[in-house]
């Protein structure tokens, strides 16, 4: 998806009726441009299906299942997905591509998870961690869904791409929020994400009761280099997204407190 150039939060508040982060407002604009893009067909969402590994009958929650499309190739390789999403446009986009008894919810990462406790082997949550500024609930109330020995795929905004786009820089040792248009056939939305130095996030999974298993910087999808040639060597040469697996340690003495 085509990034404009980074606005100050006044200008995003500013524009128009849009509100910052809505994606229900551009759902099927947004299905239909992931779909075949560069970044989430050929890079993101490869990344994520090979972090997972073999799936087969593993009980997935996708958080922030978006439109579908990690749910549905995750389902194809034989996992139980179920997902979740904030608003009510996007889980029923998923329900149109994954049909009329998927098991979607709306449902928010900042509050409590409508799941028992162990409910998940697997919890994927592509790009959507960046959009908290917060780390402190989420992880707790993924890592309590979770069985001992489950685990974690996430992937966000690499920390260097909004410190190296952004004027002026922020700091980079803290957490900064970045402000931006997104561009859909003409139209802009605002969208604010949060910029976490790396020890930050690696410190947020650690507190959730959490280990580092993987940290993964990967390349697109060797086959997206005919396609998008200009992308794909952008994409080859310079920080996009980082993808992180974090566990569940196999055993457990209690559970882990959500923060408060």
């Amino acid at each position: 998806m085509e990034r404009l150039p980074d606005v100050p939060e006044s200008s995003a508040r500013s524009a128009g009726p849009a509100r910052v982060n809505d994606y229900d407002s551009f759902a099927e604009a947004y299905s239909a441009e992931n779909e075949h893009n560069l970044v989430n067909a050929y890079y993101e969402r490869p990344a994520m299906s090979a972090l997972a590994g073999d799936v087969t009958g593993r009980r997935i929650l996708d958080a922030g299942c978006g439109s579908g499309h990690l749910s549905a190739a995750l389902h194809d390789r034989g996992a139980v997905v179920t997902g979740i999403d904030a608003g009510a446009g996007m889980p029923a986009s998923a329900r149109r591509r994954l049909g009329d008894d998927a098991d979607l919810h709306v449902a928010d990462l900042n509050d409590p998870l409508p799941f028992a406790d162990g409910a998940f082997d697997d919890v994927v949550a592509s790009l959507v961690l960046h959009y908290l500024e917060d780390w402190g609930p989420a992880p707790a109330e993924i890592r309590r869904v979770l069985r001992p020995g489950g685990r974690l795929i996430a992937s966000v905004d690499h920390p260097f791409v909004a410190y190296t786009i952004t004027d002026p820089r922020p700091d980079c040792f803290a957490t900064t929020g970045c402000t931006f248009h997104w561009a859909f056939n003409g139209q802009s939305v605002p969208m604010k994400f949060w910029r976490k130095p790396l020890h930050a996030m690696i410190d947020a999974f650690t507190t959730a009761g959490f280990r580092l298993t993987a940290l993964s910087e990967p390349q697109p999808d060797p086959a997206a280099r005919e396609l998008f040639p200009d992308g794909f060597h952008d994409l080859s040469a310079g920080p996009c997204f980082l993808f992180f697996v974090v566990e569940v340690p196999p055993t457990t003495c209690g559970r882990v407190r959500r923060p408060s």
